[in-house]
Formats: C-alpha cells, structure tokens, sequence
C-alpha cells in the first residue's frame, strides 16, 4: 500500500512525547525544591515578572510580523499560484511552537535560579543538579515539541489529505514541512536578536557604572540594572537559545527527508529515506534522557571536574546513538550502510567543535588564561589578545566542518551519486544534533548558573555559597560557549542541507508554472528527472557568472551589516542604561550605604524599548535580501548568496563567540584570585575586555547561526517566487 507507514516511524511521535513526559517530571520536580528566604524569593520575583514582561511585549511585535508574512504567503499560494496552499499554515505553526519552547523554557529558568542558589548553599552537587535539571526542561521542550510538529505534519499530509481526495507525492510532503522552518527561523531571529539587545544592554550599563565606577561587586543589590542583567539572562540565552536550536533541530531533519526522497527518487527506499532522520531524532530523545541521569558531581570538584560531569552526559547519549543508528540504518537503507558513517561524522564534528570551544574559552586552557595576562598592560592589550584569540579558534571548527561535509559527502556515495552525498551531508547534521536533548540542557545551565549566583549575591547568602555558584558559573559560561559553537557548526550543515533541497524546490517551481520540461544545453529535459548537475547547468551556476560573484559578495555583506546593526543597537540602549544607573546613584539617596532602594523597573523598562525598537531592522533584513536578490538575479544569486553568506557568517560567529566568552572567563580567572584578585588594575581592564564582548558573545555572534539558516530558508520558500518573475525582471533590467 503506497501510504503504509513503517511502524519504526512511531518512534519519533513517541519519542516527542516521551520528551515532553520526562520536561513535566523535572519541572515538578525543580518546583519542589526550596527556594530559599523571603529575600532569595523576592528577587526571583522580579526577574519572574521582568522576564515574562519583555516575552509578552515582544510576542506582541512577532504576532503582527506573523500574520502579515502569512498573508504574503497565502497570497503567493491563491493568488500567484508558486507555492502549496498548506504552507502559509505551516509557516504559523513552526512559528508558534518555536516561540512556546522559547516560553516554556525561560519559565522553567526564572523559577530555578533561586532553586540553585539555595541547593548550592546545601552542596555544590545540589546545584549542579537543579541548574541542570531545570536546563533539561529547556532541552526536553525542543526537542519534544520540534519532532511532535514534524511528525503530526507528516501524518496529516501523508494520511489525512488523501481522504479529502488530495493525494500528495512525497515531494510535495517535504517542500510544505521545508516552509514551516521559515516560521520558526524567523521566530528565533525575533529572540535571539531582541533578547541578546536586552541581556548587553543592561549587562554593559551594570558593569560600567556599577563594577568600573561605583567600584561594588557584579550583582550588588545597590546596582540598579542587577535585575535587568538578570532579567537579560533569560531572555537572551534560554528564550533566544532554545528558538534557536528548536530552527536549526526542525531545519535539519526536514532538508534532510526532502534530500532523501530526492535521493531514492522512484525506489522502494525513498520513504524510510525520508523518515530515517525522523527516526534517528526519536531515539536520540530516548538517549538524552539517559545521559541527564548520568551527569553529577562531588563535592570538591574542580572546574575540570565538573565539565567531565557534564560531558559524561552527552558522551553517553552519543554513544547509545551510534549503536542505535546501526541497526536503524541496517534496517531502513540496506545497501546504504555509508549512510551511517555519515552520520557518525556529524556527530563526532560536534563534540570536536565543543570541546574546541571550550578549549579556546574556558580559564583552565592557556588561550584564555593568555588573555587574562595581556591585562596587565592594560584593557587594550586585552582587548588585541581576545580578537586575535577568536579569529585564530576559527581554524578547528571550519577545518572539522570541511572535512565533516567531505566525509560525509563520501561515506553516503556523493562522488558517484551527488544526491546521495547531499543526504549524507543532511543526514550528518541530523547526527550533530540527535542529542539536542542534553546538549541544549548543558548549554541553559548557563544562565541558570548566572541568575543564581547573582540571586546569592543580592540575598547575602554567605562567601562559600557564592563560591560554589561562582564555580557554577563560570561552568556555565564555557558550557554556553561550546553550545553556541555547537550551534553554529549545526547551523552550517544544516544549511548545505537546506540549499540542497532550495533546487528541489526549484522544481517544485516550474510545476506550478505548469513547465513539465526545460531545454539544457541545446536538449530537452523533462524537469520531474532533471538533476542537480543539469539545474546548475541550466542556470549557469559557476564562478565565471557574475550573478553568482555578486550573490557571494552580497551573502558575506549580510553577515558583516547585520553584526554591525546589533552591535550598534547594544551600544545605543547600553548608553541609555549607563545614563540611568549614573541617575539613580545621583538622584535617588541612600542606593550606597543600603538605606534607599533602586528602581529596578525603571532599568528593565530601558532594555525593553531599546530591544523592541531595535530588533526589527536586522530582522527584516534577513527577509527582504534574499527576497531581493532572488528576484533581481535569480537562482544563480541566490545560491551565490547562500554560499558566501555561509561561509563568512560561520567564520565570523565562531569567531565573535569565542572572543567574548573568552574574554569572560578571563575577567573570572582574574576574580579568582589570579593576577590580583577583584579589585586590582588586571580586573578593571579585564571589566572593559569583559564588556566590549558581551554583544559579541551574546547577541551578535549568536544571532548569526539564525541568519544563516533564515535567508535559506526565505530563499526555499521564495523559491517558486524566484523561479516565476527572476527571467521578467532579469529581461526588464536587460541582465538575463
């Protein structure tokens, strides 16, 4: 029977679902720990209230976006007749759900912070864990709802529209799921860049005025944007963070299940080829679960230590994965064991890209503690040192994504079959993310860590407590650095992924032009067996085309302007807090000496106008280029901008998210005693090194993985849009 399902496909809505079980667990769990004192709970009130204020005004903006794209596309659909009339309703809902695990994590964070700050006053194994538990909601809630959209999506199109007599082909199945990516791309760029504008904004004004001028620890309850920095945790590394991954988690398996049926095209493979990266998602979940057991800690234990704890987790889910993939890949692709060497390679380049960004930024490795000696001489020294310490960490990532591609491309049979090489590559980013579950969990410890030291910090709690959260902390911060490594290495596969299946999409566009046949060089070629090679040959993609040139230089300057305008956008609304904090230290007496209170509200209101107003610009951008250059040149430009804008918004996101967190540990390092401890000319320089990353770290660098993904994804949904009006206006501006 042509719409029979494989019973194996059940394992990823059960997987989903058994993801979403064990997030309820924990978070019922974590709501039982004891959340300290009076004090400890009043100010987990208010970056509560703070943090969910901002998510509600920005959900605000992004529905008004929604609601105007999806009538673009609906009029794409009904009117110009160049896409599916499903995909204005896929889009929504990958938007929608990429927003609710966003939601759902930044509430299960605000209500750990002082959960961890008073386990930690217990034991430092205690914190450990609830900062880690309450981080496996976040990764549990990804996970969970990204498969369950997949897979009810799947089942609708595949059971349900044959029974109100529309009989979809497997192609047609993939390209609508491709575009509810756009959705949740676009979700995620909203949070990621809105989110990362608020945490800078207030982290750089508390730390200038705060810790440089006024002289008082990070996190002293007398600064008035302590409640705003932490707020800004929230918002920018769990709700900014989780949207992200949950796009790039989305966008990897559907490229690849549309790669895979353009693949086994015609075979009695080509649905287990599109359910396999379904599959190999499902009992990643299963694995996840496990390695969060795994993860604890002892009492006195070492930095080193406690990232072991934490990477004995992924190493076990990776483990079981691998052994898992075997069998599926055994039973779903005979004769296409190289598949699974695919996907190990994909694995593996993740945890090697990890633990070169930890090298590269944690303070027990020579790079950063390098750094944090240049401060002698002063903040600029430091500052050199950082910049060069991040171009130089670009080397092992895009050595170990090259080789990655390479090795991938070949294990699957791309060197005899290019289609089969585009899968393994797809099928490889579907391996570097099968256990998102805990690798995500390990990345939103982070701000959960940081909220919690701070809650310790305001509350009093003693030196030995804020000890064992500063250790946690500083965990926190090398694990969110090699979480955003991991994520912009996922974003580049995921993206060749996704501009493979863009000349899917391609043909989807001639059908709906009712073109069944194209002529390539001097022939005719029927487009349903068109392939790839001939596409590029019909559209003369190679580097003698200028419109190619031109695409790849316009890719790359989409990288460079959107880093340009966030960072501005950080500088601008930190200059607004810095003004603010000088106000209430000026204005408001008795903030030193402990008699008067700040006005913490006034400061997250700051942060929250800065972000709304300033999110918009690059966020749109990201949308309208694509759209633009698609239409003025083409399909060529448009891959031309898809290559340059990978290859330079990888190199150029590694890079300013390894300067920063290394700049950030090193200021920990000298904290730590080293150098002259807190206090001394070695710290104050480390502060302004510290400050000067913040935006690249935590807006910025982050916020470029999501660029990547979004203008190819655009480019995909755009694509029937390219295809119809590109050769009119290309005639009209006399450049066909």
């Amino acid at each position: 029977m042509e719409n029979a399902i494989p019973v194996i496909f059940w394992i990823a809505p059960l997987g989903s679902l058994l993801a979403l079980i064990f997030a309820i667990i924990f978070y019922k769990k974590l709501m039982k720990m004891d959340e300290g004192t009076d004090k400890m709970k009043e100010i987990a009130q208010y970056v509560r209230e703070g943090a969910m204020a901002y998510l509600s005004q920005q959900y605000k903006v992004v529905i008004i976006f929604f609601i105007i794209a999806a009538l673009i596309l609906a009029f794409m659909a009904y009117v110009l007749h160049v896409q599916n009339g499903l995909v204005p309703f896929a889009f929504l809902t990958g938007g929608f759900f990429s927003g609710l695990a966003g939601y759902l994590g930044m509430k299960t964070a605000t209500n750990a912070s002082a959960r961890t700050a008073f386990g930690a006053s217990k034991s430092l194994n205690q914190g450990l864990q609830s900062a880690f538990r309450a981080g496996a909601v976040m990764g549990l809630v990804v996970v969970g709802l990204g498969l369950l959209d997949i897979s009810i999506w799947f089942l609708i199109l595949k059971l349900l529209s044959p029974v109100f007599g529309v009989v979809l082909s497997n192609t047609d199945i993939t390209v609508i799921m491709l575009t509810f990516g756009m959705g949740a791309s676009s979700q995620a760029l909203f949070a990621r860049v809105g989110g990362g504008i608020f945490t800078k904004a207030a982290d750089v004004g508390a730390d200038l005025v705060g810790k440089v001028e006024a002289g008082i620890p990070e996190d002293d309850p007398r600064n008035p944007a302590t409640i705003a920095d932490n707020v800004g945790d929230n918002v920018g590394d769990v709700a900014g963070m989780g949207a992200d991954l949950y796009e790039s988690y989305c966008g990897s398996i559907l490229a690849t299940a549309a790669l895979g049926v353009a693949a086994f095209k015609g075979t009695n493979l080509e649905l287990n080829a599109m359910l396999l990266p379904m599959v190999i998602a499902g009992l990643g979940i299963v694995f996840s679960i496990i390695g969060i057991y795994v993860v604890k800690t002892k009492e006195d234990a070492k930095q080193k230590d406690l990232l072991k704890s934490l990477l004995s987790g992924v190493i076990v889910s990776s483990v079981l994965i691998v052994i898992a993939s075997i069998f599926l890949v055994l039973k779903m692709l005979p004769g296409h064991f190289g598949v699974f060497y695919s996907m190990i390679t994909g694995l593996f380049a993740g945890i090697i890209i990890g633990q070169a960004t930890e090298y590269f930024t944690s303070a027990d490795y020579k790079p950063t503690q390098n750094i944090a000696a240049s401060s002698v001489t002063g903040s600029a020294t430091l500052i050199i040192s950082g910049i060069a310490t991040g171009m130089e960490s670009v080397a092992v990532p895009a050595v170990t994504i090259s080789l990655g591609m390479l090795l991938s491309y070949a294990f699957s049979g791309g060197f005899a079959n290019p289609s089969f090489g585009l899968y393994g590559v797809g099928i490889a980013a579907v391996g570097m993310l099968s256990t998102l579950g805990i690798t995500l969990a390990t990345d939103a410890f982070g701000p959960i860590a940081d909220n919690a030291g701070g809650n310790a910090e305001m509350a009093g709690l003693g030196a030995e407590v804020r000890k064992r959260t500063d250790a946690l902390d500083s965990l926190g911060n090398t694990t969110a650095a090699t979480g955003k490594g991991f994520a912009i290495g996922s974003a580049a596969l995921t993206a060749l992924a996704l501009i493979a299946a863009y000349i899917e999409e391609v043909r989807i566009g001639f059908r709906h032009m009712g073109v069944t046949a194209i002529e390539i060089s001097g022939k005719m070629v029927n487009v349903a067996d068109a392939t790839l090679a001939q596409f590029m040959d019909y559209y003369q993609v190679h580097l003698m085309n200028p419109k190619v040139l031109i695409g790849m230089f316009l890719g790359a300057m989409v990288a460079f302007l959107f880093s340009a305008i966030t960072m501005k956008a950080v500088g601008k609304a930190a200059a607004d807090m810095v003004e603010e904090v000088r106000r209430q230290f000026r204005e408001i007496k008795g903030i030193m000496d402990g008699s008067g209170k700040p006005d913490y509200a006034a400061c997250v209101a700051i942060s929250t106008k800065g972000a709304q107003k300033a999110m918009m610009f690059p966020s749109l951008l990201a949308l309208i280029i694509p759209i633009a250059v698609g239409l003025i040149l083409g399909v060529a430009g448009v891959l031309g901008m898809l290559a340059g804008g990978l290859s330079t918004g990888f190199m150029l996101a590694i890079m300013l998210n390894n300067s920063g967190g290394a700049w950030d540990n090193a200021k920990k390092y000298i904290e730590s005693g080293e150098l002259g401890g807190k206090g001394s000319a070695s710290h104050k320089a480390a502060v302004v090194g510290d400050t000067v990353g913040d935006p690249f770290k935590d807006t910025s660098g982050p916020s470029l993985n999501i660029l990547i993904k979004l203008i190819t994804m655009v480019s995909v949904v755009f694509a029937g849009l390219t295809v119809k009006f590109s050769p009119i206006i290309g005639q009209f501006l006399h450049i066909n």
